[in-house]
């Protein structure tokens, strides 16, 4: 009956049983401490393992191997390592299961070096490691990325013939997997003689895991194939899969799958769901499951915040974040790198530094993860200096600190010191991953440092061995387009080993529009419609390229191409803060309630800067008389926002500027002129990058 309890009912109804058994006079033996104290270790209730433990030493049990195991194991599940190790060292004599125990304490409390030393001293006290063993440290191994010794482990397995058994098979499936060699991992996998729904989790968890994620839908539908039932884990690895590639057919597919399977209203497959509705630009359905959603966790939180994040609705991620509090759900880390990567995206100085010192107020400035975040928003919202400050002063960096501060130097057009970090990086034990040198690129790219761009491209898969990517290989077209190297842009582009993408054409045609190069551009465009043919920008770039070299008729067969395929330009916006309010300007716009004051500032301003140098730049303007030109130039969304900004801020304050699109070359123009007319500071952030203008120049040397 005690045994029924423990199992079945709650703790407390449990030990209320074990009470009137000895009420009754019913002395208590071993096994029944052991029932309970595992019931208090899997409920992580220390407090009443404490209490069993007492009751045990009582009753004389306190010598009991057998005994004191359960009340070690129930120590190390309650996340009280030391006193587990304490209980461990007293016993007079320790058995294979008192030692798997202790094993297992360690590693699942995240001591993996610790629980494998362990390992070798059983062997000395003469306990050879059975199965049990091998799938306690194999996790803890997978966990730490211990590879060299995981295939230790593995030679062991064989030679100790545990190679058929599924439960050890599966440890090494899922440690092969998480050490990144998935390949290895789907070896083991296929020489399984018999395999069960956890094999089949593992493979399919370390194809997404891995970025495979094509194959491990495969995995899934080879499963179900096969009869095996999924199960609550088998289905998020799945949905994970369908975020990561974006799929929104085969997302709905699993979600149908759930519901028949009777999975669907499970809160963790719900959370997955609502991850995967949200990458997969399908936001509004992941918000219809949250509300949905009775008994939501942190997780469900997260997820929901997140998503908003993830979709550019950050006035939502704000609303859900402060009605999280509301609700007395206490936020985490996770939470607050969502709803820092919303203000990220919002640009905001005033709003990062609000969230900031909400972080600190809740004591998790010490997380990696989190001061990674802010370090990421900083520099997103133009406080590249105060982004550097709070990098300087952490104790641990992840790659991905030094990656969003190389970023961070990259997009405010600072590439000296974006190769400085990057070369202090690499004095230090953190290596390099391919994020790392993508950042290093693009910043190369913006600050004209061609030679030590492509250094850094050699250097990438010759000193660290890391295979060059699509976008890798776009930031270099870019590199190279925007210095003016066109030629050998186009000659990188024909000797790239994998076929060309959107991101290295795309680069290809934004550098001919810089430079002018009608016979690259048409061909750069010709492969881009081919690749994007629903994009209306591509069509408008190359409409630019046309009118720059006055070949109306092409600029013509171009507008009428667009038109047939109901193709249109993303319109620009200029968004400025002010006083708690964003104010949105759209080119020739004249809602806003101070247009008439607005459009006065911008007339006196242009007359100004034409005093001070200035000569518009109409190639993107034709088909109209030359006063016309230089009109609708004049009411470009940017120039409205600075003569908004202008109007109402004292003199001497920075202006901050967030476009959607990227800052056009009158514009770029203009606004250096009035940086110096006006001795105001303009920081412009477009869709690539930030533009500081001061005193007539830009931090971006007009590598724009």
């Amino acid at each position: 009956m005690l045994k029924g309890y423990a199992k079945n009912s709650s703790l407390e109804e449990a030990l209320s049983f074990f009470c009137k058994m000895k009420k009754d006079g019913i002395s208590p033996v071993i096994y029944n401490f052991t029932y309970l104290l595992k019931t208090c270790g899997d409920k992580s209730n220390i407090r009443r393992g404490k209490q069993l433990h007492a009751h045990l030493i009582v009753n004389g049990f306190s010598s009991n191997v057998y005994a004191m195991t359960a009340v070690a194991n129930m120590y190390g599940k309650c996340r009280c390592i030391d006193d587990a190790k304490k209980m461990f060292d007293r016993m007079p004599q320790r058995d294979l299961v008192a030692w798997n125990s202790i094993i297992a304490g360690y590693a699942q409390n995240g001591l993996a070096r610790t629980a494998l030393e362990l390992v070798l001293q059983m062997q000395k006290d003469e306990q050879r490691p059975d199965a049990i063993t091998i799938v306690t440290i194999l996790p803890a191994c997978a966990d730490r990325g211990f590879l060299k010794i995981g295939k230790s482990i593995h030679a062991y397995v064989v030679r100790a013939g545990f190679g058929s058994l599924v439960n050890v098979s599966t440890a090494l499936v899922n440690m092969y997997s998480k050490c990144g060699l998935v390949d290895t991992a789907r070896l083991v996998f296929d020489k399984m003689g018999t395999r069960n729904v956890v094999s089949w989790n593992s493979m399919i968890d370390g194809y997404s895991e891995s970025g495979y994620s094509e194959k491990a839908l495969d995995m899934f539908q080879k499963m179900l194939d096969e009869g095996v039932k999924p199960t609550d884990v088998t289905i998020m690895g799945a949905l994970q899969a369908c975020a990561n590639l974006g799929d929104l057919e085969r997302g709905k597919y699993i979600h149908e799958l759930a519901n028949r399977t009777g999975l669907g209203s499970d809160v963790s497959i719900t959370n997955s769901l609502i991850a995967m509705y949200s990458k997969c630009k399908s936001v509004d359905t992941a918000t219809r499951l949250f509300n949905n959603l009775k008994d939501k966790t942190i997780v469900s939180w997260n997820a929901m915040i997140l998503g908003y994040a993830q979709n550019g609705k950050v006035n939502q991620a704000l609303h859900h974040f402060c009605k999280m509090q509301q609700e007395n759900v206490q936020p985490d880390s996770f939470t607050m790198v969502s709803v820092i990567a919303a203000l990220a995206d919002l640009s905001v100085l005033r709003q990062a530094k609000w969230i900031h010192g909400l972080i600190i107020r809740s004591c998790l400035d010490n997380n990696v993860f989190v001061m990674t975040a802010l370090v990421d928003m900083y520099a997103k919202c133009g406080g590249v200096h105060i982004a550097r400050k709070l990098f300087d002063m952490m104790d641990v960096r992840h790659v991905m600190t030094w990656n969003a501060m190389i970023d961070g130097y990259g997009t405010h057009g600072h590439g000296k010191a974006a190769v400085e970090l990057f070369e202090e990086m690499r004095k230090g034990v953190i290596k390099p991953n391919n994020v790392t040198f993508l950042c290093l690129l693009s910043a190369c790219s913006h600050s004209g440092f061609v030679n030590e761009g492509l250094h850094y491209f050699d250097s990438m898969k010759k000193d660290y061995g890391l295979e060059p990517t699509m976008d890798h290989y776009g930031a270099m077209v870019d590199l190279l387009g925007r210095a003016g190297k066109l030629d050998k842009a186009w000659d990188f582009i024909q000797k790239m080993p994998i076929e060309p993408g959107i991101s290295v054409f795309g680069a290809m045609l934004g550098a001919c529009k810089i430079h002018k190069n009608v016979e690259l551009g048409e061909m750069a465009a010709k492969r881009l419609f081919e690749l994007e043919p629903t994009e209306g920008g591509y069509h408008v770039l190359l409409a630019n390229i046309y009118a720059a070299a006055s070949m109306w008729n092409d600029v013509a067969k171009v507008r009428t191409t667009m038109k047939k395929k109901g193709l249109h330009k993303t319109p620009g916006c200029s968004l400025v803060e002010l006083r708690n309010e964003v104010h949105s300007f759209y080119s020739g716009s004249t809602t806003h309630p101070q247009s008439q004051k607005i459009y006065a500032k911008l007339a006196a301003l242009v007359d100004e800067i034409k005093a001070a140098g200035y000569v518009p730049d109409t190639n993107s303007v034709h088909d109209v008389e030359d006063d016309v030109q230089e009109q609708l130039l004049s009411t470009h969304s940017e120039k409205l926002a600075i003569a908004f900004g202008l109007i109402n801020t004292r003199p001497g304050t920075t202006i901050h500027i967030r476009k959607n699109l990227r800052v056009c070359g009158d514009c770029h123009s203009a606004t250096k002129y009035i940086s110096l007319v006006t001795g105001r500071e303009i920081i412009v952030r477009d869709m690539h990058r930030f533009h500081h203008f001061k005193n007539g120049s830009c931090s971006c040397g007009d590598y724009w």
